[in-house]
């Protein structure tokens, strides 16, 4: 039929559509209140700036077009973090700490999950130009808040560090390939993969690298990630900086050193919001969540990109799923 739309595309009727505004509203007037700056990107641009230094990840999620006034290709946004992360570098060009908020709908070629839409509702924070801890531990406080503010079931949040694997794999000077390899093995939690991989390794590398799988849970695997991997500086700064963030977060925390997603765009600490779903009338309880409702982390290299490198850390929230979560 002609009016039907295409897969994981789809209306917003009036009451989802005021419970979405409605979140907006309110969780843009808290980041007014902290200070943070509204910026309002195109949804399309050139892919030349719109996909410089975001990684291969998010080409293949943008819809790409031929601009039929210049014929240069163009891209209809995945993702709206680099178009922030643009205007901060070379539009507002200042010096010192900013902060930006947005919002607005983000198109991916392919959904995330089987019930996930190719049309989220991208709404977030960033604060530009504080390489220190504050600096992350005042994003984390802030979407703390935001959920909070939406009345979600049992939210919490999942923090990781890229630069535990990476300061294990560059103090063991493994090359790029099998670094590759074993950041693959992680991501999947493939135990048999990670001992093959590991087989020539040295003693050391081998026992943390083999160890990072199991360090997930509470703060208590900052203390046995301690015992157990290799005393190098940058591991040591990225456990202290995880120690901090779970005791500033007033929401339950669970630590992953495994955790990776991000590593060739993120430059720090990594993180992902989860709340108990919308109850479905014919179940007796909440089910769990199995996609985040928000994710964040620090990404310092991608102003790099529009010529000039600057610290940045934030979070962007799933507006629709959030409302879903929220009703």
């Amino acid at each position: 039929m002609r009016w039907i739309l295409p897969e994981h595309i789809d209306d917003i009727l009036p009451a989802e559509a005021m419970r979405i505004e409605a979140l907006r509203r309110s969780i843009l007037d808290l980041f007014f209140s902290q200070r943070y700056e509204l910026v309002m990107p195109p949804l399309i641009e050139y892919t030349d700036s719109l996909l410089t230094g975001t990684g291969h990840d998010l080409e293949l999620r943008t819809f790409k077009v031929v601009d039929q006034l210049s014929g240069r290709m163009m891209g209809l946004r995945a993702d709206i973090t680099p178009q922030v992360a643009r205007i901060d570098a070379h539009l507002l060009n200042r010096e010192g700490v900013t902060r930006l908020c947005y919002c607005g709908s983000v198109l991916h070629t392919l959904p995330a999950g089987p019930a996930a839409t190719r049309e989220p509702i991208q709404l977030g924070a960033e604060l530009y130009g504080d390489a220190g801890v504050e600096a992350d531990v005042e994003i984390l406080r802030l979407l703390c808040q935001a959920l909070e503010l939406a009345g979600v079931r049992n939210p919490r949040i999942d923090i990781g560090h890229v630069s535990v694997f990476r300061a294990i794999a560059h103090g063991a000077r493994l090359d790029a390939e099998l670094e590759a390899q074993l950041f693959e093995a992680l991501q999947k939690k493939d135990s048999p993969s990670l001992h093959g991989l590991t087989k020539k390794l040295d003693a050391k590398t081998r026992e943390a690298l083999l160890a990072l799988p199991d360090l997930y849970g509470g703060v208590e695997v900052l203390d046995l990630a301690e015992k157990k991997l290799p005393k190098l500086a940058e591991l040591s700064r990225a456990l202290g900086t995880l120690r901090r963030l779970a005791k500033a977060c007033s929401l339950p925390v669970s630590l992953d050193l495994a955790e990776l997603r991000g590593y060739h765009y993120h430059t720090g600490v990594v993180f992902d919001a989860y709340c108990d779903a919308a109850r479905d009338r014919s179940e007796p309880a909440l089910q769990p969540a199995t996609q985040p409702v928000a994710r964040g982390g620090r990404y310092d290299e991608v102003g790099k990109a529009f010529g000039r490198a600057r610290p940045a850390t934030g979070f962007s929230i799933d507006l629709r799923t959030l409302a879903a979560a929220a009703a």
